[in-house]
């Protein structure tokens, strides 16, 4: 995938043909990761929109409406936790979903827990790659029930 570019998925129409397909954008620098999520996601029945970077994710979310995001934390052109922060302002009320592969070398040393500090940084769930579909597909299931999208509207209205 070329840098900082965006793919969406094909569309594909529902069983009952009426019913609307939950669009997830998925913003991650790694095209094989972007590539399984895909797929695994389309297997579920859910459209995907594919960024590269995070410039090309808040591009897509300023032209489309999603129900989820998935964002990779740590992205060349977007240091750190700069994407969580930005994305959780633009779409205060879509779960957004944190992952990250980074681990560090000293596995002894005292090291800052990222997906924690992503949570505070408006993080729906987070996940630890590599991650299982069935992992994904969880957090995903819980960031969308109506449950979790009631937590979503109280802490958006405490933002504003």
């Amino acid at each position: 995938m070329p840098h900082d570019s965006i793919i969406e998925s094909s569309k594909r129409e529902t069983q009952s043909g009426t019913e609307r397909l939950r669009r997830i954008l998925v913003v991650d620098d790694d095209p094989m990761v972007c590539m399984a999520i895909e797929a695994h996601l389309q297997r579920d029945g859910f459209e995907v929109t594919m960024a590269s970077g995070g410039e090309a994710g808040l591009r897509a979310l300023e032209r489309e409406r999603f129900d989820l995001i998935i964002i990779d934390i740590f992205m060349p052109h977007m240091r750190g936790f700069e994407s969580v922060r930005l994305f959780h302002e633009k779409a205060p009320t879509i779960p957004l979903v944190a992952t990250t592969g980074y681990s560090f070398a000293d596995v002894n040393s005292p090291a800052p827990d990222f997906l924690r500090m992503a949570l505070e940084l408006g993080a729906t769930r987070y996940l630890r790659k590599p991650f299982t579909a069935a992992a994904l597909l969880a957090v995903i299931n819980e960031c969308l029930s109506p449950a979790d999208a009631t937590r979503s509207d109280v802490k958006a209205k405490r933002l504003g």
